[in-house]
């Protein structure tokens, strides 16, 4: 390995008194230090100190591990009311099957379509180009609460028909939202993933109806909800008897305007670095802006997220439903390749931390 040789004595003056000569300074000192360090034992210059510059020659750089080295005891505390959502030393990575897929595991799963359901081929051909692009899980939205009442607020039934037809041609699971627990039962029979929206993060009658359904729940992160918040509807869904929680980061409100929503990355780091669950980033409604989404994509997977959610049109400024954070089939596919990179980081990260998650001690 290359060595580096510093003059450590030179950064003090010969004339100083002896009163302001730290004892690390002294020839002694470099002496000693050189011998640890495997030089020869003379201290003559240049071997008195030498540093080795630790380079991994020839391998590539890895991301860090988000609570491989154990967290603090004040993070249990802190979220003392969800103890089944912590990490643990009897509680290792939670990776949750969706048909053929995991979420949770060492890929990186994007769940990409359209914001609502439109029409039965806005729909298929939305989800075979997703698909084709690297997709492993199609979205759509047959019941969509809105901001106004006088939007578009879905399909309905008739929505997760075309949903279940889709799923055909392209192969791939389905995520949709129910937003009611009288709808969870029609909902979860056509639906492989239950989307809990941020409007209803706390509405427990329907957190406790769509855990008792069975179908893996995908939780977003209401608007103006804490984190503590956040891991206690994550909680209430556990204590239903449902394991299988996806956490989803999607942008809160804050005195900042220019944007739909402030996209907080550091809670992908706190939620991965406390929680067993997998963490997924919904850049589209973080952003609210089109531009602005791969450049936040890019920023989740470094932050350690799972997987992302993104809002795909084959003509967004058509789309009935939040048009401008909406992606073209051309701007996905730029999209999914920017990641690249930073996907094939996340492999060997991934598997260090489900082995180290045995070895940790009960979180904090």
């Amino acid at each position: 390995m290359p060595l580096l040789a510093i003059d450590l004595r030179r950064l003090h003056c010969r004339d100083s008194p002896p009163s302001q000569v730290h004892p690390s300074q002294t020839s002694v000192y470099f002496a000693a230090k050189n011998e640890e360090l495997g030089g020869d034992k003379s201290g003559s210059f240049p071997s008195i100190i030498r540093m080795r510059l630790r380079t991994r020659r020839r391998r590539s750089l890895i991301l860090p591990q988000n609570g491989a080295n154990g967290v603090r005891q004040s993070w249990h505390e802190r979220f003392c009311d969800s103890p089944d959502v912590l990490k643990s030393a009897r509680r290792g990575q939670t990776v949750v099957p969706v048909l053929d897929t995991e979420i949770g595991g060492s890929e990186f799963i994007t769940m990409a379509g359209p914001c609502s359901v439109e029409t039965e081929f806005q729909l298929i051909a939305t989800g075979n180009h997703v698909s084709r692009a690297g997709a492993r899980i199609l979205r759509g939205g047959a019941f969509k609460p809105r901001s106004s009442p006088y939007a578009f607020q879905g399909h309905g039934l008739a929505g997760l028909q075309m949903l279940a037809r889709a799923r055909e041609e392209s192969g791939l699971p389905i995520i949709t939202e129910v937003m009611s627990e009288c709808d969870v039962p029609m909902v979860a029979e056509y639906a492989d993933i239950l989307q809990i929206g941020t409007r209803n993060m706390e509405n427990y009658s329907l957190l406790e109806a769509a855990a008792r359904s069975g179908k893996p729940i995908l939780l977003k992160r209401g608007m103006m909800a804490t984190i503590t918040d956040f891991l206690r509807s994550a909680q209430l869904i556990l204590d239903n008897g449902n394991p299988n929680v996806i956490l989803c980061e999607r942008g809160i409100r804050t005195f900042e305007t220019a944007m739909r929503n402030t996209f907080d990355v550091a809670a992908i780091v706190l939620l991965k670095q406390i929680s067993h669950l997998p963490v997924i980033a919904d850049p589209s409604h973080a952003a609210g802006c089109r531009e602005l989404v791969p450049a936040l994509a890019r920023v989740a997977v470094a932050a350690g997220a799972d997987g992302l959610l993104v809002e795909v049109h084959p003509n967004p400024d058509k789309a009935w439903s939040d048009a401008d954070q909406t992606l073209s089939f051309a701007e996905f596919d730029d999209m999914m390749a920017s990641l690249d990179p930073y996907i094939t980081l996340r492999p060997r990260v991934a598997i260090r931390e489900m082995a180290s998650a045995n070895a940790m001690e009960a979180v904090g």
